[in-house]
């Protein structure tokens, strides 16, 4: 019974957490940006982290991978990137490599921002924090992943776009898959920052950052 309730505690928790405070900032017209709150969600999670035994700050940074997943992920990243360039191509033409070409100063400071202050921030919180926190409500590897995935994707409503909703969905299934096999946040974080970088650079921006037009 005891377990059968605190399944339930965390349940609600999840949906909370994972779908309520998406679905505010989505109606919430008076917060600037939706990436302004990951900063003060990331302060509560460090605080969270130091207070289970089984975790060392040095996990958020841990890099031990092995030559071979690094290629294979360099590979994956390269086809990926040869994909989102050519949908622009068939699908927004008019929109190819529009921040390069028209801002580049927002542009290469993007190359610098986003994989900091952005891509690392979402897997300590999608992957990281899910992984830790509820793997015993999820407990089939393949669920854990598919609710990461999800709730990754549905995030990203506040971007109101839904090939930024597929885009991510996709991307969660796959950061998500990475995390579980290397255990490394931060290499997660890193995949993530380069994915998000080539979507910025081809020109599909505007799906995923909502006053960009108005900087080209």
């Amino acid at each position: 019974m005891k377990q059968k309730n605190k399944n339930i505690i965390l349940a609600t928790e999840f949906v909370v957490l994972f779908i309520g405070v998406p679905l505010f900032l989505f109606f919430e017209e008076n917060i600037i940006h939706p990436s302004s709150v990951l900063l003060p969600i990331l302060i509560a999670l460090i605080l969270y982290f130091k207070q289970q035994k089984d975790f060392h700050l040095r996990d958020l940074i841990r890099l031990n991978i092995s030559k071979r997943t690094w290629l294979q992920q360099f590979f994956a990243v390269i086809v990926t990137g040869i994909f989102l360039l050519v949908f622009v191509l068939i699908f927004e033409p008019e929109n190819l490599f529009n921040l390069p070409r028209r801002n580049p100063a927002i542009w290469l400071a993007m190359l610098g921002f986003y994989p900091v202050f952005s891509a690392y921030g979402q897997e300590v919180v999608y992957r990281k924090f899910l992984f830790m926190r509820y793997s015993g409500l999820f407990r089939k590897r393949w669920v854990l992943i598919l609710a990461s995935a999800v709730t990754f994707s549905f995030v990203h409503i506040v971007y109101f776009s839904v090939l930024s909703l597929v885009l991510t969905f996709f991307a969660g299934i796959y950061l998500a898959w990475l995390y579980s096999k290397t255990k490394s946040v931060l290499f997660t974080g890193i995949i993530h920052g380069i994915l998000g970088f080539l979507i910025f650079t081809v020109g599909l921006g505007q799906h995923f950052w909502l006053d960009m037009m108005q900087w080209l």
